[in-house]
């Protein structure tokens, strides 16, 4: 298989510093790693997160690949491609709530995908990053599997 599953995402900031912070704040604890630019400005800070450790990036704005929205109002532009990673969480509601209330505006509300329990919502942050939650029996399935064996 050429996938073997999610490693790292990277958001773009114009202030990593605020971006961290935000983060830091909204997960309950400190980046595992930070690295300055070269005029000393915090240009990177990254965070392990969830069951199997995953990377959450926030990089410096001016590294990015490709011109990246300033601000949110910037991303309904945007033409139906690209990507939305999702995150699960363990009760979405309360999710999209504290995120809002952080100052994330929503960019699709709370919306079931069919009966079967899976459920989506994404919001975009301060600093222009779409960010997706949701319920995900699958991924229940498959970490329940991982420590029964």
């Amino acid at each position: 298989m050429s996938l073997r599953g999610f490693s790292t995402i990277s958001f773009w900031a114009t202030d990593v510093q605020a971006a961290a912070d935000w983060y830091a704040k909204f997960l309950g604890f400190e980046p595992y790693f930070i690295r300055s630019g070269p005029d000393g400005k915090l240009a990177y800070a990254e965070f392990r997160i969830g069951d199997h450790q995953h990377e959450l990036g926030i990089i410096d704005g001016r590294y990015s690949p490709s011109q990246t929205a300033a601000d949110p109002a910037g991303l309904a532009a945007i033409k139906p491609a690209g990507a939305v990673m999702y995150w699960h969480v363990d009760d979405l509601a309360e999710t999209v709530e504290r995120l809002l209330s952080m100052g994330a505006t929503e960019y699709q509300p709370i919306t079931a995908r069919g009966d079967s329990g899976f459920v989506t919502a994404s919001v975009v942050d301060p600093f222009g990053n779409v960010l997706g939650v949701m319920t995900n029996p699958h991924y229940l399935d498959v970490l329940g599997s991982a420590k029964d064996a």
